[in-house]
């Protein structure tokens, strides 16, 4: 997954910075580390010495798995079919890619590549929709989920943003 969602698009890091997550601290992973010239440094939750921005991040992250999924599993089709984990957390890191981000009034996607995705909601024939009765049911999951969505990255920033204030003194 490593070398399919982020070697192969960006390229080997310098620096990797992860909590202690036993798959980071594998042998496997340390050699890997070691002959690819790659330095790995462990987050610690609420301390000053760790890089902030990777703990704000990481809790973001861990904050828009938890209010996505809870959401994901209240959805369900009329048949009683769910999506799979894997398939969603696509959705949710197009969602976090294409969301403006107040740090820096951009999204991830448009300083990363220097232009903003397509969405399939900006791009749906509207007109078209109504004609056939499963585009309407997809139609109305994809602006749920949209708003759902854009709803809880929001959130995850207004809480990263307040444990940050509250773990850290102003200069």
């Amino acid at each position: 997954m490593i070398w399919n969602k982020a070697i192969s698009h960006t390229g080997l890091f310098q620096n990797i910075i992860s909590d202690r997550d036993p798959k980071f601290t594998s042998a496997s992973w340390t050699t890997l580390q070691i002959l690819f010239g790659t330095k790995l440094s462990f987050s610690t939750a609420y301390r000053p010495q760790t890089d902030g921005l990777a703990e704000g991040m990481i809790q973001t992250l861990e904050d828009m798995i938890r209010r996505f999924f809870a959401y994901v599993l209240e959805f369900k089709y009329s048949d009683g079919f769910t999506h799979d984990w894997f398939t969603l957390i696509l959705a949710l890191e197009l969602a976090y890619k294409t969301s403006i981000h107040s740090s820096t009034g951009k999204t991830p996607a448009m300083i990363e590549k220097g232009w903003n995705s397509r969405l399939p909601y900006e791009t749906l024939k509207k007109d078209l929709v109504d004609i056939h009765p499963p585009a309407s049911r997809f139609k109305l999951m994809l602006d749920k989920a949209r708003h759902h969505e854009n709803r809880c990255i929001q959130d995850s920033f207004k809480y990263a943003k307040e444990i940050w204030e509250k773990s850290h003194e102003p200069p």
